[in-house]
């Protein structure tokens, strides 16, 4: 084998499946690097019917065997994935730290979240991570919900490598699509989701995750002016909090993780009244799909925001 061919193989690379298990939609992809760029593997959603509950016994088994429909119609590679809870099942806490502390981080961050989860303290399961100046995210889902997802994903013979959370999903959307620049390497963005009744918040510096936050509304209510001002006062909220966390830290651009559904009149009117200059971060747009048919996912036809479910496959 050429030198040439031995750097090809080396490059070329599948990531696990990633699995965005929302309230509203279930999404699947898989991509993978070719040694030029990222490409859509293989990928499939389905959105739940309005009969079923999320969370619900029938919904569990939907979700088995919608699942097991798509790995058996689409060219998914081997059975790995990476999965997340919904966004309104995970409880998100900021803290700040004393360096002290740092040595037994899950501990300390514990004794200061307990009292505010919205859940029985011994029944989380928590993820600490890391920030700047001492601050730490705190990330905690409810056992039981875990457990939920765990026997959903056993059931359809899918190995879970891991349990992912929403908010380093995102992040990494951003890292391997919109902030390839050395420029972006320091910049401060904030990135925001905004799906059908909620809307997802992260504030990061590159890969490195400084805040997140989920705001109960979504693309649906900003039909409504009200609901269009109640959002731009619960961002603006979320930048103060931001930078009492993190002094003279400023906000340098805005990217909408979204594919056409809002509207560009609803971006514009937002980005103004934040007062950050603003973009469209479309990742469907962004990623190679050489075989629409074949992987199931056709940009042209596809009106789903992926950037969870992608984030997740790169995780």
């Amino acid at each position: 084998m050429g030198l040439k061919n031995i750097f090809s193989f080396v490059k070329n690379h599948t990531y696990p499946i990633g699995v965005d298990m929302g309230e509203d939609t279930l999404e699947m992809v898989q991509l993978g690097h070719n040694g030029k760029g990222l490409y859509v593997v293989a990928g499939g959603s389905r959105n739940r019917p309005r009969d079923l509950k999320a969370g619900s016994s029938d919904w569990q088994r939907w979700c088995i065997g919608e699942i097991k429909n798509m790995t058996g119609e689409k060219r998914f590679r081997g059975k790995q994935i990476i999965a997340a809870a919904s966004a309104k099942e995970v409880f998100i806490e900021h803290i700040k730290m004393k360096p002290t502390d740092m040595d037994n981080l899950d501990k300390a961050a514990f004794e200061k979240v307990k009292d505010k989860l919205p859940f029985e303290a011994n029944q989380a399961v928590i993820k600490t991570i890391p920030a700047e100046d001492n601050n730490v995210l705190v990330i905690a889902t409810h056992r039981e919900k875990i457990n939920r997802y765990l026997a959903i994903y056993e059931k359809t013979n899918l190995q879970i490598k891991s349990i992912g959370v929403w908010p380093i999903a995102l992040t990494n959307t951003y890292v391997n699509f919109f902030g390839r620049r050395k420029s972006d390497v320091a910049s401060i963005v904030m990135l925001l989701d905004i799906e059908s009744n909620y809307t997802n918040l992260v504030i990061c510096r590159h890969k490195n995750l400084l805040f997140a936050r989920t705001i109960p509304i979504g693309a649906n209510g900003l039909k409504f002016k009200e609901k269009l001002s109640r959002l731009v006062l619960e961002l603006n909220g979320c930048k103060r909090q931001f930078n009492r966390l993190y002094k003279d830290t400023l906000i340098d651009r805005l990217i909408f993780l979204l594919r056409g559904e809002l509207g560009k009149q609803a971006c514009t009117s937002i980005a103004k009244q934040l007062k950050i200059p603003a973009q469209i971060g479309d990742c469907l747009a962004a990623v190679e799909i050489s075989d629409p048919s074949g992987s199931g996912i056709d940009r042209r036809e596809s009106s789903i925001n992926w950037s969870t479910s992608f984030g997740l496959s790169l995780s």
